[in-house]
């Protein structure tokens, strides 16, 4: 290091200094521009379906004095049955979508004996009111028109029908021996 004159190793310092630091401030722009691309591409996550789906008008067939099997023909196998609870029956439902909010929610069936004794639940959704928050993929461009016209539809010839020839009604005279040594 003695044999290079001072100015050059003062230029040489500065050099990696601007360097180094211009580089550590592509780090701040770089990681700005990753977050603002990762904000836009988003990775895929899969739908996470938990539980029973019970709708309003499945909770509303529940009465009290119907039996195990009758609420569980209605509601399904409940999600949590407990040795220590063995008269509740907890119907747990959970949906986590991508870019949806998740949905929860309870419906807890008690009983005394083999029969209902009283429900509890949260507001409940009707069939057609749970299957309008479910998000569908979006399609790319118009979805085409699937009915045919008669017009069409003379394009095509009719198929002819098969000829099935009739089977042969005449049975054999003489059958074999279903055992062995007797006719």
């Amino acid at each position: 290091m003695s044999d290079i004159p001072c100015h050059s190793r003062k230029l040489t310092f500065a050099v990696l200094a601007f360097a180094g630091l211009t580089s550590l401030s592509g780090c701040g722009t770089f990681n700005g521009a990753s977050a603002r691309v990762a904000g836009i591409v988003s990775p895929y996550k899969v739908d996470i379906v938990q539980g029973n789906v019970v709708t309003s008008e499945q909770l509303a067939l529940v009465k009290p004095g119907m039996l195990r099997a009758q609420v569980r023909d209605v509601l399904g196998t409940a999600l949590l049955v407990s040795v220590f609870h063995a008269d509740r029956w907890d119907y747990v439902f959970t949906l986590k979508q991508q870019g949806v909010p998740s949905q929860s929610r309870k419906a807890t069936v008690y009983f005394k004996g083999e029969v209902v004794d009283h429900v509890e639940a949260e507001p409940l959704p009707s069939e057609a009111e749970f299957v309008a928050t479910l998000k569908s993929p979006s399609l790319p461009g118009s979805i085409p028109n699937l009915e045919a016209s008669d017009e069409s539809l003379k394009k095509f010839p009719l198929p002819k029908p098969a000829v099935i020839p009739p089977a042969p009604t005449i049975a054999p005279a003489d059958y074999p021996p279903l055992e062995g040594g007797r006719s």
